[in-house]
């Protein structure tokens, strides 16, 4: 136990977070300059009004919410989208704060109020029990929609993300043992100036993905993030658990984790975690990566794009 704590803890822990926001912001320069190479696709804002989030739409056909994950853009998720538009009706979430979008809450609560306003938008835009796919901070965000919610979600998929974050601490570890460590985390992201904080999503960026270009994408979507929404955003999400919620849940759900012996989430060590902490949800799928990092969709497209696939059938 020892040996996950520090292993899991100092560096997959540091990437799961850091990096989400890292290689979020990352992904959505490259990710954009990948779509302009595509075939168009219409593109509209969705009729929804939020100081939490925007959403894109793209497509038409059954309903799909992709949630990026923390400091990322929606562009993380822009070839999927891109896609899936042929046959589907794609929502594409930015998160407020987030890879250059406004932030306007200071230090109050993060996960929360944008779950809200997630299941606020399904209400309103009128979607009939859409798929839901998040990434990291994303896929806890789904997860807790599936939760509060769960005659607005169809089904979730998601990506690389445990229902308990401080749970890479050991299996023991409770919220509010996980508030100093979390405060701490947090103080850091504000005091540090703009070369150490650069220098900081480098690293972890590293240990995010395998794909250079991705790595790239986390660095600048991090550095257009808003600061107090990034600190926000990673206490939050270290100190909210939801496995008390799982052995309820009846929504199907699908949980991806990457593994890679090579700079990575060892597999064992990934396995284990993963499937304990999921133990207690009902029917879930809980199904391996290898050869990936956090960023799954930008370290093995085709296998990711496969598993969407099977997942929306």
């Amino acid at each position: 136990m020892l040996h996950l704590r520090h292993l899991v803890g100092r560096s997959t822990l540091r990437a799961l977070f850091l990096a989400s926001a890292t290689a979020l912001a990352v992904g959505g320069a490259v990710l954009a300059t990948q779509a302009r190479a595509e075939p168009a696709t219409a593109i509209q804002t969705a009729p929804f009004r939020s100081d939490r989030l925007s959403v894109e739409v793209i497509g038409s056909g059954p309903d799909v919410i992709l949630i990026p994950g923390l400091a990322s853009s929606r562009e993380v998720w822009r070839p999927l989208a891109t896609r899936l538009g042929a046959t589907h009706r794609v929502h594409l979430v930015q998160l407020a704060g987030f890879a250059g979008e406004p932030w306007s809450h200071g230090d109050g609560p993060f996960v929360a109020p944008e779950v809200e306003e997630l299941a606020r938008y399904i209400a309103e835009v009128g979607l009939d029990h859409p798929a839901v796919i998040g990434h990291s901070m994303g896929g806890l965000s789904g997860l807790l929609l599936a939760q509060s919610y769960p005659d607005r979600v169809g089904r979730l998929m998601i990506v690389d993300a445990l229902p308990f974050y401080s749970a890479m601490f050991g299996p023991t570890v409770t919220a509010d043992q996980a508030r100093p460590f979390a405060a701490q985390a947090a103080a850091g992201i504000l005091a540090a100036d703009e070369a150490a904080f650069r220098a900081q999503q480098g690293q972890t960026a590293a240990s995010l993905a395998r794909d250079p270009a991705m790595r790239e994408h986390i660095i600048d979507w991090s550095m257009a993030s808003d600061r107090r929404a990034f600190a926000t955003a990673m206490s939050d999400v270290m100190t909210t658990d939801a496995r008390p919620g799982l052995a309820a849940m009846t929504t199907p759900v699908t949980a991806l984790y990457a593994t890679d012996p090579d700079g990575g989430p060892p597999p064992a060590m990934a396995q284990a975690l993963w499937e304990r902490e999921y133990a207690a949800l009902p029917g879930v799928k809980v199904i391996r990566v290898d050869a990936s990092r956090h960023f799954i969709m930008a370290d093995q497209p085709a296998r990711f794009d496969e598993l969407v696939d099977e997942f929306l059938r």
